[in-house]
């Protein structure tokens, strides 16, 4: 099963992320990426195929520059219910740190294809090049992920296709999640200001 890493890797006692099941959307296959502030500050770009999320980090981000081609490390894939998931995942848990809904929306192929749309895009991913068009909040028109030959077998590349969206402003400084329009840092104080007075109750019931 293709979220068993996943579940391997969580203990869902400790953290308030979902448990890994297949899911689906009814209609359009949806698209979610996350700001991560783990270990390194990283997005986690997500899209759902086979009912469930296949999934990238991305360290520097997504870009709308057509010129700019950003690193994207597959990571395992994420149950497709990871998509509203907003919030801290505890010290001492895999991916201990913060994380908002940055982007999220709808996405398709971007050629023609026969047959549905998620079958084409499966293929694709088996050849190592997919080509799509995004619509989302901040990520708009077409995409590309491309694997790297010769390097780590989890390298890819993220770029932006030359369109009417194609743009050298920095779309990363819209920094707010498109669920709960915070900011990660305001997350992050508020994180800290929780752990802090959860250890005061532990040091006064001692």
């Amino acid at each position: 099963m293709s979220l068993s890493r996943y579940n391997e890797k969580r203990n869902f006692k400790h953290t308030s992320e979902p448990e890994g099941k297949i899911g689906k959307s009814e209609n359009q296959l949806i698209f979610v990426v996350q700001k991560h502030a783990a270990s390194h500050l990283h997005y986690d770009f997500r899209l759902e195929m086979d009912g469930v999320l296949k999934s990238w980090a991305v360290p520097k981000g997504p870009s709308l520059d057509p010129e700019i081609k950003r690193l994207a490390m597959m990571v395992e894939d994420h149950p497709y219910s990871y998509k509203d998931f907003e919030g801290t995942i505890p010290e001492g848990n895999y991916g201990a740190g913060n994380v908002i809904v940055w982007d999220n929306g709808t996405y398709l192929p971007s050629s023609e294809y026969k047959g549905s749309a998620e079958n084409k895009l499966k293929a694709d991913l088996h050849k190592g090049h997919i080509s799509f068009i995004m619509k989302g909040k901040k990520l708009k028109g077409e995409f590309s992920l491309v694997k790297l030959r010769g390097k780590d077998e989890n390298a890819w590349l993220l770029m932006k296709k030359e369109d009417k969206y194609a743009t050298t402003a920095d779309v990363l400084k819209k920094n707010k999640s498109v669920i709960t329009k915070v900011t990660l840092e305001t997350l992050e104080k508020k994180s800290a200001q929780n752990k802090a007075a959860n250890e005061k109750k532990k040091l006064q019931k001692n």
